[in-house]
């Protein structure tokens, strides 16, 4: 099984990726004051959520609560995926938060 590329890592396989991804995506678009940055952690985990990019999920949900999402706030969200993206989605996405 694969795990997910930290920014070093792609920034040495994929240089424009890389440059992209922190221009483009972090810069740019989560910068944007439509939306606050809790709620755009909560579509992008939702999203991921429903395809199954669970390699993806941990990075994010750390940024989620980076961005004032709590624990049960996440549990919720990930309970509210299971009707919308399907239980084992939601499941595999609770199974990447770290609880205790």
């Amino acid at each position: 099984m694969h795990t997910s590329l930290d920014r070093e890592t792609l920034e040495h396989i994929a240089p424009k990726l890389a440059e992209l991804t922190n221009r483009v995506l972090f810069e740019d678009i989560w910068t944007r004051n439509a939306l606050s940055p809790r709620e755009r952690s909560l579509i992008t985990l939702g999203a991921l959520t429903a395809l199954g990019s669970v390699q993806q999920l941990p990075w994010h949900i750390n940024f989620a609560q980076q961005n004032g999402l709590t624990k049960d706030e996440l549990i919720e969200a990930f309970t509210h995926l299971a009707f919308y993206a399907g239980w084992p989605a939601a499941v595999s996405a609770l199974n990447c938060l770290d609880v205790e």
